[in-house]
């Protein structure tokens, strides 16, 4: 089952972002269950969030997932939506 994962960073805390971002890419790497991701950006280019695909068995494991995340374990985030997503094009 898919999962979109939408963030969005608290204000000002792109040094958050950068300083964990390498442990970031890593745990999408190591966990195998993201199919697409990327950061959203702000006005000016600046990343200011995520969009995360997930494939994973339901719901509880995309919550785990996120959870687990070292951007959320980091504190980055302001509001975090979790939701099921139906893959139509691509």
């Amino acid at each position: 089952m898919r999962f979109a994962l939408m963030t969005k960073d608290k204000p000002d805390a792109l040094q958050t972002r950068m300083d964990n971002r390498e442990a970031h890419l890593a745990y999408i790497n190591e966990t195998g269950v993201v199919e697409m991701a990327g950061p959203v950006l702000d006005d000016n280019g600046q990343m200011c969030g995520s969009l995360i695909v997930l494939e994973v068995a339901d719901l509880a494991a995309a919550q785990a997932w996120a959870d687990n995340d070292p951007y959320a374990k980091a504190g980055l985030f302001e509001a975090v939506t979790l939701r099921a997503w139906k893959k139509v094009i691509g």
